[in-house]
């Protein structure tokens, strides 16, 4: 098996433009955005999607927030911090790293989805900050900030991915590529869900409304990067067939089931048992619930025997999950002048 991945050229007046020939790797791109040739016919309307979700995060008011922070309760307020750390690192992360995969991506309108991806991840990064500046004097927010670097379990936990993303950048090859594809699926599909039931479980006891609904935009993003990310995988195993092997296909196995055990047992060590309307079960159930929906769309079968549906304890999640507390189709939602009325269902 050719292994071998290759950086696309910046110029490249010598590019292959025939659009049949366009392939997710190792095409000859001229790196043109060409709107109206697009091989991949999905991108057009995930692409408007996506810029249609545009927001600010200093739009949404933190004035509750604010008064609400020093009321919570010790378990709730040790909860808000860690996992605020942890978010603040996923997206830094994903914002550091997908310029490293885009590289090598020389399908050019699936590299525009990319550039729109970590544009947002930059939003989300600054509204983690906003809800920190807001809520706490800046000593305490910067102790929140690196607790990322500080806490053992969540410093082992970030080792996971950070890993897999420094390996693709230290050996580029369609086998890494592969594995960093799956690691970015992982943390867009499963690493995240923690942290927001545990936002939406505030919000349902009326405390933190504004961190809500930041919340709520953050998770409308990520069902869009998480969507990407599928099809990006799935293009890759109908183009390169021979890097999804059995082997592979436990590796990929391997990688999610690494993935729920590690949001599982992040789930229990900050929400525990001592945070009202939330348990260590419910966080179990649900965690790999989203494990048998992430890896069965993937067309890889099921994980967890068992919790192939949502769990009935969860199902206020999605209520929250949705940018408008409507249930829609992923491409029926439509958006309004500034995409505030829209919302995607988590449905992957």
């Amino acid at each position: 098996m050719d292994n071998k991945i290759f950086r696309k050229p910046l110029f490249n007046p010598e590019g292959d433009i025939e659009v049949k020939n366009r392939c997710l790797l190792n095409f000859n791109t001229t790196n043109i955005n060409d709107f109206n040739n697009m091989k991949y016919s999905w991108v057009s309307d995930w692409y408007r999607q996506a810029m249609n979700n545009f927001w600010i995060p200093e739009e949404i008011n933190l004035n509750q927030d604010k008064s609400d922070y020093p009321n919570l309760l010790p378990a709730e307020r040790a909860a808000y911090d860690k996992i605020l750390s942890f978010l603040v690192y996923l997206d830094s992360l994903q914002s550091a790293n997908l310029p490293n995969i885009a590289q090598f991506v020389t399908a050019n309108e699936i590299n525009l989805c990319l550039s729109i991806q970590t544009f947002q991840e930059c939003i989300h990064s600054q509204s983690y900050s906003y809800m920190l500046d807001t809520i706490c004097n800046p000593t305490e927010r910067n102790e929140i900030l690196y607790q990322w670097k500080t806490d053992e379990h969540l410093l082992r936990r970030n080792e996971f991915i950070g890993q897999l993303y420094n390996e693709f950048v230290e050996n580029p090859n369609k086998e890494s590529f592969l594995r960093v594809c799956i690691a970015n699926y992982i943390l867009e599909g499963i690493y995240f869900y923690s942290g927001f039931m545990f936002f939406y479980n505030l919000g349902r006891n009326g405390k933190m409304p504004g961190s809500v609904q930041e919340i709520r935009y953050i998770n409308r993003d990520e069902n869009t990067h998480l969507w990407l990310f599928k099809k990006i995988l799935l293009e890759l195993e109908d183009e390169e067939p021979q890097l999804f092997t059995e082997e592979s296909k436990k590796m990929i196995a391997d990688m999610v089931k690494t993935g729920v055990e590690q949001e599982i047992a992040w789930g229990q060590y900050v929400i525990g048992n001592e945070i009202p309307g939330l348990n260590g079960s419910m966080v179990s159930d649900y965690i790999k619930y989203l494990g048998n929906l992430r890896y069965s769309s993937l067309g890889l079968g099921t994980l967890y025997p068992g919790y192939e549906t949502e769990p009935d304890t969860m199902k206020w999640v999605n209520q929250y999950s949705n940018a408008n507390m409507v249930k829609t189709d992923f491409f029926e939602a439509r958006s309004s002048a500034y995409a505030k009325s829209s919302a995607i269902e988590d449905d992957l």
